[in-house]
């Protein structure tokens, strides 16, 4: 008995700390998503309207529709770069100072702020930027390509470049705990080097793309500032959606659109976890 009271009391700090910050604040922004207003003031009432405006427009359908191509695009591609950058770093890297060197090579772009990041991308990509004269004195293209910037392809890439090591971490970290005698197992038994990829190092890599799957599908969900940023204004997410009606104060509508949000991730994300039990497999 006193073991369990001892052992609540150590975990009613962070309780509390969960409740006052975490809990509390999502309860509230349920509450208010059902409220009314104007556009000079809010009310307190119970009512469907913002949720009818969200689920009966074609407008928010289609932001919600770009939300969810903007994800699936860059979870495909972090989740490619950064299990190569993984394999390459666990398997092909004896020395482990090198090892640790490169992987902390990597992180050196998590040294500045991401709108640094996204801004460097502009002189770039842009139409007298690097890229295009690269690609007319080699011959490619006769004049420059005007959707390297400010469109879904500006957007994608500085999703990959700002979330790939998201995905590189728990991978990399899963992959350096692998055996190396199973993999010296199956090629002993005749297996090639893709039987192994496929066979021993992706299905005991699973807990590592799944977190990695996890960040990254939620950090892309909710982002606003790059879609803004990279697209010049021109292409809209739910978050830039949420951001919007914050910035028109109208908070029913931004509290019911960032419920919906909350809702659809965590639908995501609990299909995800259906394919591996994390906590089993860690």
């Amino acid at each position: 008995m006193r073991t369990n009271f001892r052992s609540w009391m150590l975990a009613l700090p962070l309780t509390v700390v969960l409740a006052l910050f975490l809990l509390l604040p999502m309860v509230m922004i349920f509450v208010v998503s059902f409220w009314g207003a104007t556009e000079f003031s809010i009310y307190p009432a119970f009512q469907f309207d913002n949720y009818s405006y969200l689920f009966g427009s074609s407008v928010v359908w289609s932001v919600f529709a770009s939300t969810l191509m903007y994800t699936i695009v860059t979870w495909v591609v972090t989740l490619v770069v950064g299990f190569t950058v993984a394999y390459f770093l666990a398997f092909h890297i004896r020395d482990t100072t090198t090892q640790m060197g490169l992987f902390l090579l990597c992180t050196i772009p998590f040294w500045t702020s991401n709108i640094i990041r996204m801004i460097s991308w502009v002189p770039f990509l842009g139409r007298n930027g690097l890229a295009n004269q690269a690609l007319m004195g080699m011959g490619i293209t006769d004049e420059p390509l005007e959707w390297l910037l400010f469109s879904d392809f500006s957007v994608i890439l500085a999703f990959v470049h700002l979330y790939t090591l998201f995905m590189v971490v728990p991978i990399f970290n899963t992959m350096v705990r692998i055996d190396r005698s199973l993999i010296e197992a199956a090629r002993d038994n005749g297996a090639s080097g893709f039987q192994i990829l496929t066979n021993v190092i992706i299905p005991l890599t699973k807990p590592g793309i799944m977190i990695g799957s996890i960040f990254v599908v939620a950090l892309v969900m909710g982002d606003f500032i790059t879609v803004r940023f990279m697209s010049g204004s021109q292409s809209a997410n739910v978050g830039r959606l949420i951001s919007n009606d914050i910035g028109l104060l109208q908070y029913p509508s931004a509290a019911a659109t960032s419920v919906v949000l909350l809702v659809t991730v965590m639908i995501v994300i609990s299909i995800m976890l259906r394919f591996v039990n994390i906590r089993k497999e860690l």
